[in-house]
Parts: structure tokens; C-alpha cells; sequence
């Protein structure tokens, strides 16, 4: 790194420290009013949740232990922001596995809703893959030549091509739920994938990348966790739409007829139900008064 511009190096790491580390307690009460709100949820997706929790919480440990290594243990020596240190390369890995673990939710969630469609899952399931790998390899690199001019000047693409495929699935994903459901609840994550590449692309001699990078990982695991807890929610809207009042209809219809008209009247509603009907017949043309109660429930 040629020229080290200290408020866009351990600036941009502080401060994406800093904010990833709040976007982690967001993870965690998120978790927590999962567990709350679907203790009757299946087992799978409980592990789900309890692994996307266990790697964020992971992923915000080693930012910090970077951070200490940046900030404390090399104190006063501004060369040491060229380094990377092994939890620096670790937070890419466990953000790719975090973010394959989100797209695979979300590719099961598109199969499910398009009628097991392999033609619009298959696409979505491949590119996670390849992202996951890339970020793996990443990893490796960073690890093998251990300063970030040095992996920029040899494996630069790599670490672009994870970026670039990362967004290719947040679009497929957002597409599909947008058509599926008219509603998709990825863009965040999508945009912040979009502005790391772009400043890993344009600014060089800076970390806000990697600042931004901390970030990432957060923005899928809140997004996953927001769309499982918001069922309840989605439930309830639609079943108060059904209705306009959010409640079960009730139907008290009154009738008073006489003569033969009111006798068949009474016969068939005795004949459909004798336990919700009340009837008083009286076949020799006295008055006849039936109330008949009828309640619809709505499950969607």
C-alpha cells in the first residue's frame, strides 16, 4: 500500500467493527423472539437459527480479536494496517458460510412456493456454491501471502469474483420472491455486497472494503431472521384482510313465514343441523320463528 490513508485503514475497520458489532445484538434479539414466538417450529429450522446465531456471534469475536491486533498489539506502527492477520481471513470464510446458509433458505423457500421448480431453484442453489468456494479460496490466499498488496496485486479477482457471484444470487433471489410473492426482504444485503465490490474496485490503498465487508454478513443473517419471525405477523394481516375486521363471521339471519312455505322451511333445517337450528313448528299453519346461526372461519 503505497500512500496509507489512516482515517479510510483503521477508521474504516473501527468504525465497521463498530456497526457490525451493533447489527450483532439486532442477530440476537432477533433469535431470541424467534425462540419466543415458534417453539413448535421444526427441528431443522431451529438449527438453522441456532447457526446462523453461533457464526455471527464467531464472526464478531474475530473482528474484534483484528481489531486488537491493528489497534493495541501494534500501536504506532501504521505499516501493520498491510497485514493480514488470520482473523481478518477468517471473517471472510465464516461470512460466505453464513451468506450459503441464507441463500439455501431462501432457494428452498423459492422451490417450495414455485411448485418445486429445479428451473428457477437450480440456478440460485449452483451460484451459492460457487460463491461459498471462491470465499474459501479467498481465504487460503489471504492466509498464503499475508499482506493485502500482495493479494491484491496476485489474486485480485478472486476475491471480486466471490462479490460478484454473492450479488448474482441476492438478484435471483429478490427476482423470484418478488414475482413469487410480490415481496422480497433481500435488498439490504444485496446493496451492501454491491458497495463493498465496488470500493474493493475503485479505492485501492484503503480498507473501507473490508470495513464494509464486517457488515455483510449481519445484513443476510437479519434478513433471514426477520422473514422466520414475521409469520405471525403476515398470518394475521391476511386473515384480517379476508374479512375486513381481523375476526370470524358470524351470520344471525331471522326469518317468520307461515302456511307450508315455513313448514319446509323448518323440516330442512332440522334435517341439516338440529344442534345449531332452533325451530318451534307448528304444522296446523301457526306462526313459525327459526333463528339460524352460522359462523365461517378463515385458515389461510
Amino acid at each position: 500500500m503505497a500512500s496509507l490513508d489512516i482515517p479510510r485503514s483503521f477508521g474504516a475497520l473501527l468504525m465497521g467493527g463498530l456497526f457490525a458489532t451493533l447489527l450483532s445484538g439486532f442477530v440476537m434479539m432477533q433469535v431470541y423472539l424467534y425462540f419466543q414466538m415458534y417453539p413448535s417450529d421444526l427441528r431443522q429450522t431451529k438449527g438453522l437459527v441456532l447457526a446462523i446465531w453461533a457464526l455471527d456471534a464467531s464472526h464478531t469475536a474475530f473482528i474484534w480479536s483484528a481489531l486488537w491486533s491493528y489497534v493495541i498489539d501494534n500501536y504506532g506502527d501504521p505499516s501493520n494496517i498491510n497485514v493480514i492477520h488470520w482473523e481478518i481471513a477468517l471473517t471472510i470464510v465464516m461470512t460466505a458460510i453464513l451468506t450459503f446458509l441464507v441463500h439455501i433458505f431462501f432457494a428452498h423457500r423459492i422451490y417450495m412456493l414455485s411448485k418445486k421448480n429445479y428451473l428457477l431453484t437450480a440456478p440460485v442453489a449452483i451460484l451459492a456454491c460457487l460463491r461459498l468456494i471462491s470465499a474459501c479460496v479467498t481465504t487460503a490466499e489471504m492466509i498464503h501471502y499475508g499482506t493485502f498488496s500482495g493479494f491484491r496485486s496476485s489474486i485480485k479477482w478472486i476475491f471480486t469474483t466471490g462479490l460478484a457471484l454473492s450479488t448474482a444470487v441476492d438478484v435471483l433471489i429478490t427476482g423470484s420472491l418478488f414475482v413469487l410473492l410480490h415481496a422480497s426482504r433481500t435488498g439490504a444485503a444485496n446493496a451492501g455486497t454491491v458497495i463493498s465490490m465496488i470500493c474493493w474496485l475503485v479505492m485501492p490503498s484503503n480498507l473501507v472494503f473490508m470495513g464494509l465487508h464486517f457488515v455483510i454478513g449481519k445484513l443476510y443473517a437479519t434478513s433471514l431472521l426477520v422473514t422466520l419471525n414475521m409469520r405471525e405477523n403476515i398470518r394475521r394481516g391476511r386473515a384480517g384482510s379476508s374479512n375486513g375486521f381481523g375476526a370470524p363471521v358470524i351470520l344471525d339471519t331471522r326469518r317468520r313465514r307461515t302456511g307450508e312455505t315455513t313448514d319446509q322451511l323448518a323440516l330442512s333445517g332440522i334435517r341439516t343441523d338440529s344442534k345449531r337450528e332452533s325451530s318451534n313448528l307448528n304444522l296446523k299453519g301457526t306462526m313459525l320463528e327459526v333463528n339460524v346461526e352460522r359462523t365461517i372461519h378463515y385458515d389461510i
